[in-house]
């Protein structure tokens, strides 16, 4: 069984071990194999590194964090002796659960269906369908699918009325472009993926911003990639700090920088014109290619109608050294599944020919819904979707300082989330304790590249905004109850990390 799963190579354990921050002991030091062990651990409990996943060798290990192989022997014998890892002579030692234990919660994932109704799921930023407008679109387009029924159905670029009004609509937002310019992807994700395939290989450097979105940073880590975080600024707010991205950019000439300027995620911060234009030109220097994450551009709830918005990255791009992605499932609907990639023609048929090894179109009436939203519609749903977000906004502003006054958290100009700072709380123990209490909660750290972030969550607005004061009320129990036994630390609230 073991042969199927994931294999971990010794550089990329070294570098999730490195963000498994274990609690200092209180008295004697712990053992090298013990905090070994504890890491290995902390990282299968929290989901980050997967059940079933082959570790490399003890003696490549051992050479890899400079440690003796005894010392990695011991920890992989506790971590047997716990239930942790299971070996078979040949096939080698892969990670597994105790009998009985309960697989980890991923706040990330959705809430299953017909859990619904027990969990608050305070992980998952993404907004309901916005009706009556879905199902219009969607009656339209099986009107349309005849149309499309005689032939097989793969469009490896995408239908060409959608390709057309995602092109459509980059006009509109002030960057000129063709529907050659456009791929659509199955999700934004599926976009991203296939963009990390073709330009990013094993061991290559990629600048990210920190914090930064959580799945993106697990993907780039599975690829291979190593990371390197550029910290953001956050006076007078947040914000890019150019001269960190100078100094990352000729310092370690990464072969890609991944961003998201428009409400990002998961600060909500919009990044100005000026800072756009400089950090092009800081990548331009070094041959960086930008990676633009355009997912919640649309989302812009705190911007008054009458302030324009900053031109998209590629519109200040004259070398095509831009690559965007973008989504209609954070404004329409996550179940949509309908990305999009931007880019120069000859590399959107790159990527659509490397494409059809994994995936070799995106489900046409899928994308005929998504062109129907972006026509006559678009107006009404943003107008909708963007009321829903900002009552939601507003009711956490009031009822967070009311009920947890050491929490931190400033309005953003838009996005689908609020970065809350928790007073010295441990956002990973947080989360670890919400789960059996029914609620769900992503920790800060799941954003950070490196494990940092450890003090805050990200709440989601998609919240009803009426369900805020109970949610709150929740969250506050949940503080309360860890401050009253001490302050959370990474390990607390869970036997499974008592090494």
């Amino acid at each position: 069984m073991a042969d199927w799963h994931t294999t971990v190579t010794p550089p990329a354990l070294a570098r999730l071990l490195a963000t498994a921050r274990l609690p200092e002991p209180a008295t004697t030091r712990r053992p090298a194999y013990r905090t070994l062990a504890g890491q290995i651990r902390l990282l299968v409990t929290e989901g980050r590194l997967p059940v079933g996943a082959r570790l490399p060798a003890e003696r490549e290990l051992a050479t890899t964090l400079d440690l003796s192989r005894t010392t990695v022997a011991t920890a992989y014998e506790t971590l047997r002796g716990d239930g942790y890892l299971l070996s078979r002579r040949g096939a080698g030692s892969w990670t597994a659960l105790p009998e009985g234990a309960q697989p980890p919660g991923d706040a990330l994932h959705p809430v299953p269906p017909d859990e619904q109704g027990r969990i608050l799921d305070l992980g998952v930023a993404a907004l309901p369908a916005p009706q009556p407008w879905l199902g219009q679109a969607a009656a339209r387009a099986v009107e349309l699918l005849p149309h499309y029924a005689a032939g097989h159905g793969h469009y490896p670029t995408g239908v060409p009325v959608l390709r057309e009004a995602v092109a459509r609509r980059y006009t509109e937002r002030g960057l000129p472009t063709t529907p050659d310019q456009i791929l659509i992807t199955t999700g934004a994700m599926g976009g991203l993926h296939l963009v990390q395939r073709v330009l990013v290989g094993r061991g290559d450097r990629v600048a990210v911003e920190a914090p930064s979105y959580a799945h993106t940073l697990q993907a780039l880590r599975l690829t291979g990639a190593r990371l390197v975080p550029v910290p953001y600024t956050y006076a007078p707010r947040p914000a890019w700090d150019l001269e960190e991205w100078q100094r990352v950019l000729r310092g370690a000439a990464p072969k890609v920088a991944y961003v998201i300027p428009d409400f990002h995620n998961p600060t909500g911060a919009l990044i100005d014109e000026e800072q756009r234009r400089r950090l092009l030109a800081a990548a331009r220097a070094v041959g960086s290619i930008l990676v633009v994450d355009e997912t919640t551009a649309e989302l812009g709830w705190g911007v008054p109608e009458s302030t324009p918005l900053p031109r998209p990255v590629a519109a200040l791009d004259r070398a095509a050294q831009v690559v965007t992605v973008g989504s209609a499932g954070k404004l329409f609907w996550g179940g949509l599944r309908i990305g999009w990639v931007r880019a120069a023609p000859a590399l959107v048929r790159r990527l659509a020919t490397e494409r059809v090894y994994s995936d070799v179109g995106t489900p046409v009436l899928d994308q005929l819904i998504a062109a129907e939203l972006l026509g006559e519609p678009l107006p009404a749903v943003r107008t909708h979707q963007l009321d829903r977000l900002r009552a939601c906004a507003h009711a956490f502003a009031a009822a967070l300082p009311e009920r947890l006054p050491d929490w931190q958290v400033t309005l953003p100009p838009g996005g689908l989330a609020l970065w809350v700072a928790t007073g010295g709380l441990s956002g990973a123990a947080l989360a670890r304790a919400g789960e059996p209490a029914g609620i769900r909660i992503a920790a800060g750290n799941r954003f950070g590249s490196d494990g940092a972030f450890e003090h805050h969550i990200r709440i989601p607005l998609t919240v009803p905004a009426a369900a805020v004061p109970a949610a709150v009320e929740r969250l506050a129990e949940l503080a309360a109850r860890a401050t009253a036994g001490g302050r959370l630390g990474p390990a607390d609230e869970s036997q499974a990390l008592a090494v």
